[in-house]
């Protein structure tokens, strides 16, 4: 009797665990989820950035682009020299998926003219801050260092929006002005001619158009910059550097002359086309 009172107090006990068991497994008990807060609460991680990947920035110039800023190349009588000059430098990079550049050199009888192009691929390690951001942090930067000037009130409704490619231009020469004697002088006296034909305003938009700016018609933001220096008796040299974001990846161009000639200066306008010109196609070859 007493073997049996046992048996029957031991399948009581285990009848007992096993509903314990299956009450702690019901589909209405909190041990479903014992932070049910957690999924909604959680942090969103920041996106990637657009590129993964940089061009090759020898090979992102085209030989027509080149021939422009460039002149000296086609005075290059040797092939093999001229094939070289073409090719450009590779700048020295420790990872070409980060940060890529070339960088060209090319005297002329008339100048030495230099042009480098950077690319440089931002990539945030930070969860919460997304690459697009990172390198916008780094383009404010680059611009904050230009120290560009405050807009006036003439460049403000245009020369930040591409007019300054036709400022100098806007106020055609008089038919009653003698030309020009020669071609160069006619190049090297074109925009003379027609600021003195113009009134004091029309100069004084034309050189807002060229200051250094910002421009809104290049990539997510851009800026141009120019600067005109020299050293000792030698020519004065001119500095065209425009920079430009698209998405993660920033690219600055610099673009330089020096002439041969003490007293000649580089013509603004025309390097500031050319590098914008350059800077349009590489931001659609980025796809920007």
């Amino acid at each position: 009797m007493q073997r049996k009172a046992y048996v029957t107090g031991t399948a009581a006990l285990l009848a007992a665990l096993l509903a314990g068991c299956t009450s702690g497994t019901s589909g209405g008990s909190p041990t479903d989820n014992a932070n049910p807060g957690n999924a909604g609460t959680a942090s969103p991680v920041a996106q990637p950035g657009k590129y993964r990947t940089l061009p090759e920035p020898c090979r992102a110039i085209g030989h027509d682009t080149l021939d422009s800023m460039l002149p000296g190349i086609k005075q290059i009588a040797d092939p093999g020299q001229r094939d070289k000059a073409y090719q450009g430098q590779a700048a020295l990079t420790y990872d070409t998926d980060r940060k890529v550049g070339c960088h060209w050199k090319v005297e002329s009888t008339d100048a030495t003219d230099r042009l480098s192009v950077d690319f440089e691929r931002v990539v945030s390690y930070d969860n919460t801050v997304s690459d697009d951001d990172q390198a916008k942090k780094l383009f404010e930067g680059k611009e904050s260092a230009a120290d560009l000037p405050a807009p006036s009130s003439s460049s403000t409704t245009g020369g930040t929006t591409g007019t300054s490619r036709t400022s100098g231009t806007s106020t055609p020469t008089p038919t009653s002005s003698p030309s020009p004697s020669g071609p160069a002088s006619s190049s090297a006296n074109a925009g003379a001619s027609a600021s003195g034909s113009s009134s004091p305003s029309s100069s004084d938009s034309a050189a807002a158009d060229l200051q250094p700016r910002v421009l809104t018609d290049l990539g997510d933001e851009a800026y141009i910059d120019d600067q005109l220096g020299s050293s000792g008796s030698t020519a004065e040299q001119r500095t065209v550097t425009v920079v430009f974001r698209t998405s993660n990846v920033v690219v600055t161009i610099e673009y330089e002359e020096q002439p041969t000639t003490v007293g000649t200066v580089p013509d603004s306008k025309e390097m500031q086309d050319r590098a914008r010109k350059l800077a349009a196609q590489l931001d659609d070859a980025l796809g920007g």
